[in-house]
């Protein structure tokens, strides 16, 4: 009983919180896909939305919101294995349950070619991740994080969304994807993603090594 309490109940609210963050993001976002809204109009919901999300449960959970961003924190050594797990299956669960409330509407959608699609993910996710990791360098206020955030969400959507939807985000692939009936993208947008993050860590570490 004590180790439920002093483990696993934190570790699951934080899970909690991501997802029902996660399910407002994948939900107002996927949802501006589905409403079959402009470019700009999808990717000013999809910043807005995140930054939404990030000052209302920023202060309880870090607001990932997204796996990449999660695992690429724990890499980074702020986030403890058990978190990181709570983490993901939030998200994932988040993201499932808004594909379900959508009906699967609003999937993410290959429209170039394999090479081009992993390229881009790996490449504005690595941007994102970029913006996540300056900005909290800078401050620890949720106001300015939210704004450099969804801004940097905002403008590579409507850059590169065209291409491949602009995922940057395994959880926003994974429920629209899953329930529409194409999943065989979910791995591939998961392991793009996530590398992208995992190498906007690893230029920091190189960064701050070179400036020592």
């Amino acid at each position: 009983m004590m180790f439920f309490a002093t483990f696993v109940q934190p570790m699951w609210k934080r899970g909690s919180i991501e997802a029902m963050g996660t399910f407002a993001m994948v939900f107002v976002g996927c949802g501006s896909v589905a409403l079959e809204h402009s470019p700009l109009k999808i990717s000013l919901a999809f910043g807005t939305i995140v930054a939404l999300v990030i000052i209302v449960i920023g202060r309880w959970s870090g607001a990932h919101i997204n796996p990449a961003v999660s695992i690429a924190f724990y890499y980074r050594g702020d986030l403890s294995s058990q978190d990181t797990v709570a983490h993901v299956i939030g998200q994932l669960f988040g993201g499932l349950l808004a594909g379900f409330a959508l009906a699967g509407a609003g999937p993410t959608v290959r429209n170039t070619s394999w090479i081009n699609l992993i390229g881009i993910e790996i490449f504005i996710t690595f941007a994102l991740m970029a913006s996540i990791l300056l900005i909290i360098r800078k401050t620890d206020r949720w106001i300015p994080i939210a704004i450099v955030v969804g801004s940097s969400v905002a403008v590579l959507a409507f850059l590169f969304g065209a291409y491949t939807g602009a995922s940057m985000n395994p959880a926003r692939t994974f429920g629209p994807n899953l329930i529409s009936g194409d999943g065989a993208l979910i791995p591939v947008y998961f392991v793009s993603t996530t590398i992208g993050a995992l190498l906007a860590v690893r230029v920091e570490r190189i960064i701050q090594t070179v400036s020592e």
